[in-house]
């Protein structure tokens, strides 16, 4: 074969590179998706059901009377998909991902160091997801 004639296996290479032109199209429709979520509730924790570090931040909140809005990304249909938007959006690959008020905060680690430091109950109230200023 001439080094000018093209082979099935260059056509295949060419055929698969024209394809992935139409591949950003889904993570940026699940980063557009994170985004709305995120803008829709004061508080969002990105989590899965079976995730102890997840629960532990859900509790948390729960026992400080946060409103929150919990998208469990192992019950998503798009959960993959939202999960791999949110790192890099965010740099964070693990959840739980939690949001305050549109504010990256991080995970589970991030979330208790801002609650023993006094810093979290300010923001939620901030954000309007706790009124009871005896928290």
């Amino acid at each position: 074969m001439s080094p000018l004639s093209s082979s099935p296996s260059t056509n295949a290479s060419l055929a698969l590179h024209k394809g992935k032109k139409n591949k950003p199209i889904r993570p940026l429709m699940a980063l557009e998706k994170a985004k709305q979520i995120v803008d829709s509730s004061a508080v969002v924790v990105f989590s899965k059901t079976y995730c102890p570090f997840c629960a532990r931040v859900k509790q948390l909140l729960a026992q400080l009377g946060a409103d929150y809005k919990a998208v469990e990304l192992d019950v998503e249909s798009d959960g993959p998909e939202l999960q791999s938007a949110l790192a890099s959006w965010t740099g964070q690959k693990s959840v739980p991902n939690v949001f305050i008020k549109g504010k990256h905060i991080g995970g589970c680690d991030d979330t208790m160091a801002m609650h023993k430091g006094g810093n979290l109950v300010p923001l939620l109230r901030e954000a309007g997801a706790i009124a009871n200023p005896s928290l």
